[in-house]
């Protein structure tokens, strides 16, 4: 081989050796560049994802301290956010945005809030939606389970300067009624709450709460749609339990309402429910004494012979299945016991002057209890 030829060789060579150099450190450097990458996005996401779980946090949680908020008429959520970051009551009004938009939060309501430091985001959107729930109620009304609507008409007339009659005369009243019908066409149905035989419409549909009121002076209207629509709230709750016992709304408050005046403090209400259920299927009459007082119109603690006589629709002594509807605004442990009843081969249960209730299944089972702990006790 000659010389020139020799050192072509190991020229190109050489030249093979130093790409191949540059090629191991174009590699390294690639390496390192994507390593880097990946340190930063990774670095990144950890970052971004402790500063979002941050200013989802309280500002302070032991930051009690009020702080008057005011949020103008027609904010959006940007503006609450960038106003609830400038007086500390969040962290970040950015991220308040996003978490509002997220949870598909809307209704805020403009006004001035006392807001704290210590408040969640939760607790500050429930503020901003109800408009009400940081400021101090003027008066409340207190509703307790049981009570019928001329009772709850004098409870409403104890709190505000309306009369009882007043109140009684809107609770009835065939107009507002069609209003409210419109209103909460889920809960109230004309053709029931509006038949002949009902004795009031609204009987059944004022939910037994405590309610607050931020005006000196609400409207009638407004106290009453407000029980109204605590009732839908409940119910909307127990929509799947209700269709599967193929109940409407109407026998469902119905059924609640005899479960609610029949039951004592140690009654269960499970078991008195199955009572009426398992007499509704075997077509039996369900001869609750609570449907008679409530013909008659009267409250009293006994039932007399002679009060089974009454004439009425709502006499279930006379007249088989529900009545035309409710009696008396129930609670949810009625409610739910409508829904679901025990499961039972009771037909007939009496409650002694205790309170103790006894059940039976056969008629001379039930007479027997009768003469043991009603008669003896009298």
């Amino acid at each position: 081989m000659s010389e020139e030829k020799k050192s072509k060789k190991e020229i190109l060579l050489s030249k093979l050796i130093e790409r191949k150099e540059e090629a191991k450190v174009i590699r390294k450097i690639v390496g390192i560049i994507v390593l880097s990458l990946f340190i930063i996005i990774g670095g990144t996401a950890v970052g971004g994802y402790m500063y979002v779980k941050s200013a989802l946090q309280p500002v302070d949680e032991d930051n009690n301290k009020s702080v008057n908020v005011e949020i103008p008429i027609g904010s959006g959520v940007t503006s609450i956010g960038n106003i609830l970051e400038e007086n500390g009551i969040i962290k970040n009004a950015f991220i308040f945005k996003y978490y509002v938009k997220f949870n598909n939060e809307s209704g805020f309501q403009a006004g001035n809030y006392d807001l704290t430091p210590a408040m969640t985001l939760d607790e500050i959107i429930t503020s901003l939606k109800t408009g009400k729930v940081m400021l101090k109620a003027e008066f409340k009304i207190t509703i307790p389970e049981g009570l019928q609507l001329d009772q709850i008409a004098e409870r409403i007339a104890k709190e505000t300067p309306y009369a009882t009659e007043e109140v009684l005369k809107k609770l009835d009243d065939r107009s507002y009624i069609e209003e409210l019908i419109a209103k909460y066409p889920d809960l109230l149905k004309e053709e029931e709450i509006m038949a002949e035989a009902v004795k009031h419409p609204l009987e059944g549909y004022l939910y037994p709460s405590t309610y607050p009121f931020y005006e000196e002076e609400p409207s009638l209207e407004a106290i009453i749609e407000k029980m109204v629509s605590q009732t839908q709230d409940v119910l909307t709750q127990y929509e799947t339990s209700r269709v599967e016992q193929d109940l409407t709304v109407h026998e469902l408050l119905t059924m609640s309402s005899l479960v609610e005046e029949e039951a004592t403090e140690k009654a269960d209400r499970g078991k008195i429910s199955s009572v009426f259920y398992n007499r509704l299927e075997e077509g039996m009459p369900l001869q609750t004494d609570p449907t008679v007082l409530y013909a008659l119109g009267e409250h009293k603690s006994r039932t007399l012979y002679k009060d089974l006589e009454v004439e009425s629709p709502y006499n279930t002594y006379k007249h088989t299945g529900l009545p035309p509807g409710p009696i008396a605004n129930a609670g949810l442990s009625s409610i739910e016991a409508a829904l679901k009843p025990d499961n039972t081969e009771y037909y007939y249960f009496l409650a002694s002057q205790e309170g103790t209730v006894y059940y039976s299944e056969t008629l001379d089972e039930h007479n027997e209890k009768k003469a043991e702990y009603i008669t003896s006790e009298q």
